[in-house]
């Protein structure tokens, strides 16, 4: 599983990419994996202000409902709203197409807390063992 060298990531299995102040935020192809399938999206209202930790979205898949957390506090100012129709985009593109929200970010020092590709690497791994 090829994982994103160009990507912040959470031990919740979230990713962001930071482009101008702004965060665009998914789950990870792992956690898709996990998941299995995702079959639907849902998120809160955009323009909501967000702490880090804060739950954004709800993905279900066949096994399972799961949140998704804001990785970093800001305001949310879009959700990818193509994921309510065709959320199996989520499955075939996680890094891409399948994007869940963006954040205006509200402090990028939040951002010095995030694990690197290398990082995320082994985290997985060492959640593959336990």
């Amino acid at each position: 599983m090829s994982i994103p060298s160009d990507l912040k990531y959470t031990k919740d299995h979230e990713w962001l990419r930071v482009e101008n102040g702004v965060a665009t935020c998914g789950i990870t192809a792992f956690a898709v994996q996990q998941l299995e399938e995702v079959i639907y999206v849902s998120f809160i209202a955009d323009d909501d202000n967000v702490s880090s930790g804060d739950s954004v979205a709800e993905v279900e898949s066949t096994k399972a409902v799961s949140e998704v957390y804001a990785p970093v506090s800001g305001e949310v100012v879009e959700s990818n709203e193509g994921l309510e129709d065709d959320a199996e985009l989520i499955n075939a593109d996680p890094y891409v197409a399948g994007w869940l929200f963006k954040i205006l970010l509200e402090d990028e020092e939040e951002l010095e807390g995030m694990m690197d590709a290398e990082a995320y690497s082994a985290h997985i791994a060492e959640e593959a063992d336990q």
